[in-house]
């Protein structure tokens, strides 16, 4: 898929991967709707994809919101004239013991991870089926693969978007619409406080910068991937905990163990 010229909605555009695949894509020459809460940073964005002879405009978004995805849709194909690619990258965690996660938080989890995303494809869907071309780039994790101990909320909002981006893709099956499915590893952004920084230095997880990930993520939509899982070994981790899943609980245990002596710490 050639990305010069084309019109893209993405989400979470104001830091972290967001932020990466937001200056990557401009830089391909595609004009580029950035989504975010946090006006200010998304135009700080604009400006440095201008300077550097992109397109893009910013639109402060709160993708937990009950309502409100249709008009965004509708503004953002007022400004571009069309859309041809969504990135549902957006996405907040928790590091906790889910027994004592308040319920709000559970409840923002859920929104900005699921419910947000699933009411924007739907907005947008409607624009890809008259025209029946397009692609839905759902951003995921290696926990929407393997459930993490402490992660339990996030873990099953990355399972519900694997599982939506799979369900959506039979779906569309006789169409020329795409569904791509990018599961990064730990990255080096704000999502991952100091603690969840230590959990992976003392467990030796790798973590990667936002602007690898943001590069693999456009190379999966530039080549037309269905599902593309990142970073070494987290992928053959991922196999084995399918077909093998009490083997990699007792691989975790010893994981378990230093989170639940990170969260006494906090």
């Amino acid at each position: 898929m050639n990305l010069q010229d084309s019109r893209i909605l993405l989400t979470g555009a104001g830091s972290g991967i967001g932020r990466s695949l937001a200056l990557q894509l401009g830089a391909k020459g595609a004009n580029v709707a950035l989504v975010g809460r946090n006006r200010a940073k998304l135009e700080t964005i604009v400006r440095e994809i201008q300077a550097r002879g992109g397109t893009a405009r910013a639109f402060a978004f709160d993708l937990s919101l009950p309502s409100g995805q249709k008009e965004l849709v509708d503004d953002v194909v007022g400004a571009l004239g069309d859309i041809d690619i969504l990135i549902n990258n957006a996405g907040i965690s928790e590091f906790c013991d889910f027994s004592r996660q308040g319920t709000e938080a559970i409840e923002s989890l859920v929104r900005t991870n699921v419910t947000g995303p699933l009411l924007l494809t739907h907005a947008v869907l409607p624009y890809f089926l008259r025209k029946d071309s397009g692609r839905i780039v759902n951003v995921g994790s290696t926990f929407g693969t393997i459930g993490f101990g402490h992660f339990s909320v996030y873990s099953a909002t990355k399972f519900a978007m694997r599982g939506f981006s799979e369900s959506l893709r039979r779906e569309l099956d006789h169409t020329f619409i795409g569904v791509t499915y990018v599961a990064p590893r730990a990255t080096k952004t704000a999502l991952n406080g100091d603690a969840v920084v230590e959990l992976n230095r003392r467990t030796g997880i790798a973590m990667d910068e936002p602007d690898d990930v943001a590069g693999k993520i456009i190379r999966a939509i530039e080549s037309g991937a269905k599902d593309c899982y990142l970073g070494w070994p987290e992928k053959c981790f991922a196999r084995i905990n399918a077909l093998f899943p009490r083997l990699v609980d007792k691989a975790l245990e010893k994981n378990n163990k230093i989170a639940r002596g990170l969260l006494k710490c906090q």
